[in-house]
C-alpha cells in the first residue's frame, strides 16, 4: 500500500517543483480564498499526525500543527513531502491505534474513540490526499496551469479504472 501513497505524494511534489512561490501562495476565489499551499499543508499534516501515532498508538487529526511555513514556503513543503516519502519507505508492519474524533461544535464533549490500525489510517490519508488534490486541480485550472498536471490528477484510482474501461 505504501507504494500507492508514495506515488501520490510524488505526484504532488512534482507539481510543487513546477509552481512558483507566488502560484503556491495565491489566494483564489474558486477555493474560497484558500491557496494551493493551504491544501498541501493540510495533506502533509494529516500524514504527520498519523506518523506521530507510531509512538503513542493514538491519532487525532484535530491537533495538527497548522504550520504556516508548510503552506507559504513551497520548498519547505516539498522537503517535508520527501521526508514523508522516506518514512513511508520504512513502514514494515501494521499495528493497532486509537483514533480520537471530536465532531462536536463546542468544547466540553468527550471525543469519540475508534479502534483502527495504522494501515487503515494510511488508506484514509491516501483518500484524503486525493480529495485535496481534486481541490488543487480546481485551483490549477483557474490559473490556466493544467499543462503542469496529468489529466487524472485528483482522481481516485477507481475513477481512473472506470474511465479506462469506458474508453475501451
Amino acid at each position: 500500500m505504501t507504494n500507492y501513497i508514495i506515488n501520490n505524494l510524488s505526484e504532488i511534489n512534482n507539481l510543487l517543483n513546477k509552481l512558483s512561490q507566488e502560484q503556491y501562495n495565491a489566494k483564489l476565489e474558486v477555493l474560497t480564498q484558500a491557496s494551493i499551499g493551504q491544501h498541501v499543508r493540510h495533506i502533509i499534516e494529516f500524514y504527520q499526525c498519523l506518523f506521530d501515532s507510531a509512538h503513542t498508538r493514538k491519532v487525532n487529526y484535530d491537533v495538527r500543527q497548522r504550520d504556516l511555513k508548510l503552506e507559504t514556503d513551497i520548498h519547505f513543503a516539498s522537503e517535508t513531502i520527501e521526508d514523508l516519502i522516506n518514512a513511508l519507505s520504512n513502514v514494515k508492519q501494521d499495528f493497532p491505534i486509537t483514533f480520537f474524533a471530536d465532531y462536536s461544535n463546542s468544547n466540553g464533549e468527550a471525543p469519540i474513540l475508534i479502534q483502527t490500525t495504522f494501515y487503515r489510517e494510511l488508506a484514509y490519508n491516501l483518500e484524503h490526499s486525493i480529495h485535496h488534490q481534486a481541490l488543487i486541480k480546481v485551483a490549477i485550472t483557474a490559473m490556466n496551469l493544467t499543462a503542469l498536471i496529468a489529466d487524472t490528477f485528483g482522481y481516485a484510482p477507481s475513477t481512473i479504472r472506470h474511465l479506462n474501461k469506458c474508453v475501451q
